[in-house]
Formats: C-alpha cells, sequence, structure tokens
C-alpha cells in the first residue's frame, strides 16, 4: 500500500502467532528435526525460544523397585540429560539463536504442559518418529499424542522416518 512504511521488529513481533516457543527436547533425530524446525519458526516469528528436556521420574522408581536406590545413577542420568539439553543450546547458538533452557524432572507430558503454561507458551514443538511395528505402536504410548490431547497451545510434531 501507498503510504505505508515498512513493519518495524517491534511491530511484527506485536502482530506474530507466536511469541514464546517451547522446544522438547531429547538429543534424538527426531528431536534434531524438531529444533531445526522450530528454529525456522522463531526466525519468522521472532519469537522466544525455550528449550526444554525432561527427566523421567520413573528412573528413580526403577531403581527402587530394583531394591537399592542408587543416587549415583541418578546424578548420572541427571548430567546426562544435562548434556542432551546444553547440546541443543549450542546448536541453535551456533545458528545465531539465543534460547533459554530447564531440565524438568517427572512425567513428559505434565512437565512440558505444565512449564509451557507456566512460561504463557503460544507452541510447543516436539519431535516424534514413526514406530515400525504393531505391537511398539500398541505398547508404547505417543508423547506427541498426549501433547496434543493435553496443551493448552498449539503444538507442532516434527515427523522423521
Amino acid at each position: 500500500m501507498l503510504g505505508t512504511k515498512d513493519p518495524t521488529p517491534a511491530t511484527i513481533q506485536e502482530h506474530t502467532m507466536y511469541k514464546r516457543i517451547l522446544l522438547a527436547y531429547d538429543g534424538s533425530p527426531s528431536g534434531q528435526k524438531a529444533l531445526l524446525d522450530c528454529r525456522e519458526l522463531a526466525q519468522w516469528s521472532q519469537a522466544e525460544l525455550v528449550l526444554v528436556a525432561v527427566l523421567p521420574i520413573t528412573i528413580g522408581l526403577v531403581s527402587i523397585e530394583g531394591g537399592v536406590y542408587d543416587s549415583a545413577m541418578m546424578e548420572r542420568e541427571k548430567q546426562g540429560m544435562q548434556n542432551v539439553l546444553d547440546d541443543g543450546l549450542q546448536r541453535l547458538q551456533a545458528s545465531g539463536y539465543q534460547a533459554k533452557g530447564m531440565l524438568l524432572t517427572g512425567d513428559t507430558v505434565e512437565e512440558i504442559t505444565g512449564y509451557a503454561k507456566k512460561i504463557e507458551a503460544d507452541l510447543i514443538v516436539v519431535g516424534h518418529k514413526h514406530l515400525n511395528s504393531w505391537a511398539a505402536r500398541w505398547w508404547k504410548t505417543s508423547v506427541s499424542k498426549s501433547l496434543i490431547g493435553l496443551s493448552h497451545c498449539s503444538v507442532l510434531v516434527a515427523i522423521t522416518a
């Protein structure tokens, strides 16, 4: 239109659909695809990125049910997930994006949806790999499917073969 000036980054931010994107990152190939997709979305919408990794509470329960609680095992698992989170943050930083990161502990879906609500995320991005056998699809609960059902905001599922 004649007589209108180009929008500034501040006015673009006011009118974009996504202002804050939460990426649930686990370091897997599907998680890395989600990271790439999320990065492109953040660039397009100029959204704030928040990366989360979730340490499932079941790891601690397995060691208790085995009869011996191994705090060293929990600490190794926690450090492993922190390394995954740090890797994701470094990948984003290497591409020129700043992101915040948070390591969460508990039920994966509950932690992701709860944290997304807490930070007022407009979008959750998660990776998903199709399972090949019918038994694997029947037995394993899909995190992405559960997120779609329980989330207060939109969910983008990045699929890998």
